[in-house]
């Protein structure tokens, strides 16, 4: 079966101003642990990148750039998204098509709109999925913590089970273990 992780919308603006979203410094590192274990395994890396015109989000605005703490390589592959969900008018699919992906691993920002657009689509599309439980978050809503959110998103999405594919939530340590 032919991986792929996709990195959703870890950017500036989204990450650096105050406040912050919710343990940014662990997730940070998990998610660099994620790419480094893919491309290490020769899986692709799949950074996803929000714009929105007239924003802190502008296409090649200081904002819309990946956040700085990333590990990059020039191998990695950049998708340019409008929308919560990374396949909607976007060339993800065809991407993951063209590598031959089966299962996507999942990380980034935010859980509770793009990160859970994505995972929804990309299953309803057939795609096996693991969510990285500690590698992806959010900012703290007047409803409920950064923290809330996130464990609510690693409690619900592997409940998902009328697409016909697994979703999973596993966390960074027992993911780089699996190879």
């Amino acid at each position: 079966m032919t991986i792929a992780v996709l990195v959703i919308d870890v950017q500036r603006g989204l990450f650096d101003p105050e406040p912050r979203p919710f343990d940014v410094n662990n997730v940070l590192e998990k998610i660099n642990t994620v790419t480094n274990w893919a491309r290490n395994s020769d899986y692709p890396v799949i950074y996803i990148q929000h714009e929105q015109a007239e924003s802190i989000m502008e296409y090649e605005s200081k904002g819309w750039q990946l956040q700085g703490d990333l590990v990059i390589k020039e191998s990695d592959i950049v998708v340019r998204k409008t929308t919560p969900d990374s396949f909607l008018r976007t060339n993800l699919e065809s991407v993951l098509k063209r590598n031959k992906v089966e299962h996507l691993i999942v990380v980034g920002y935010a859980s509770e709109f793009c990160v859970d657009t994505t995972v929804r689509r990309a299953a309803s599309l057939g795609y096996s999925i693991e969510l990285v439980s500690d590698a992806h978050t959010t900012h703290n809503k007047e409803h409920a913590s950064g923290e809330a959110i996130r464990m609510h998103h690693n409690c619900t999405l592997p409940e998902v089970t009328s697409f016909g594919v697994k979703i999973t939530a596993i966390q960074t340590s027992e993911l780089v273990k699996l190879v």
